[in-house]
């Protein structure tokens, strides 16, 4: 059956060009308004296009797809991808309304979710062993991932003594940064839609250099999926114009639980000596 990954447009056209006159309806239909369609059911399709039901069903088999809610899945991923933020935000005023709070709520909710129900525990085991067998590890994220980036660096550094964020992830400084990047080396990839150039490039660059590549990012369709040895999915999936890091961050810091889990002795070697310099140097506000 079709993937997800496909460009779905070009289906929709090919089915304009080559289908029966019901999904040549349905075809145009698509190509004119996928964005409100992505969120249209089998019915209100039917309804809109003038078709049956049943017709839009075996159209989106016809295309090559398990059945139409993965024809809306493919729809969404590509508004997901496309819209600009303007056309996000616009958009987010008519899916969500006034009910701001538990739209968003449940929109991570359902990322958590869909990220642990996909997430292979094998796969997870592997990238660990990956990151500990590392000789040294880069980090990079840009734009909205690099709290992301920022936020992995600061635990995985306090367990690992090889670990290097990526600062200057603007203009060539990248690419100086990884510089030194090498065979035994593992450099961890983040980014998601719309998916970062720059960290894009930088993969390109360091697997060229003939270091392992782990991407933590949304789907199979992502570039850097495409680039990497290594991925961890997770969902962000929004109605809003604001990215969601939710599940992302959710991964992140299974991650760094795993990490320090399978290093037990030098973590908690690491965090006794740290508590020691926060008492003495008052990091933190004990007084009550």
């Amino acid at each position: 059956m079709q993937s997800e990954g496909k460009n779905v447009l070009a289906l929709i056209e090919n089915s304009i060009e080559n289908g029966s006159k019901g999904h040549r309806k349905i075809g145009q239909y698509l190509l004119k308004n996928y964005v409100s369609a992505a969120y249209m059911t089998a019915q209100r399709l039917s309804e809109a296009v003038g078709v049956s039901e049943s017709t839009v069903v075996r159209y989106a088999i016809e295309l090559g797809f398990d059945g139409y809610p993965k024809l809306q899945a493919a729809l969404k991923s590509l508004i997901k991808n496309k819209l600009t933020t303007v056309q996000r935000i616009e958009f987010a005023e008519e899916r969500i309304g006034n009910n701001v709070l538990a739209a968003s709520f449940m929109a991570d909710i359902e990322n958590l979710k869909k990220t642990l129900a996909q997430t292979d525990e094998a796969n997870f085991n592997s990238i660990v062993d990956l990151i500990l067998s590392a000789g040294r590890i880069y980090i990079v994220g840009t734009r909205s991932s690099t709290s992301l980036a920022s936020f992995l660096n600061f635990y995985l550094a306090l367990i690992l003594d090889n670990v290097k964020l990526v600062h200057n992830a603007s203009g060539s400084e990248i690419f100086e940064e990884l510089l030194r990047v090498k065979q035994g080396d593992v450099v961890i990839g983040i980014s998601f839609p719309r998916y970062s150039k720059r960290t894009v490039d930088a993969m390109h660059f360091v697997k060229k250099q003939g270091a392992s590549v782990i991407a933590i990012t949304d789907s199979k369709q992502s570039p850097l999926a495409y680039i990497a040895d290594k991925v961890l999915y997770a969902s962000n999936y929004t109605d809003s114009f604001v990215d969601s890091l939710v599940a992302p961050l959710a991964m992140i810091n299974a991650l760094i639980a795993a990490v320090g889990q399978r290093r037990r002795a030098e973590t908690s070697q690491s965090f006794a000596r740290l508590e020691e310099i926060w008492e003495e140097y008052r990091v933190y506000d004990t007084e009550k």
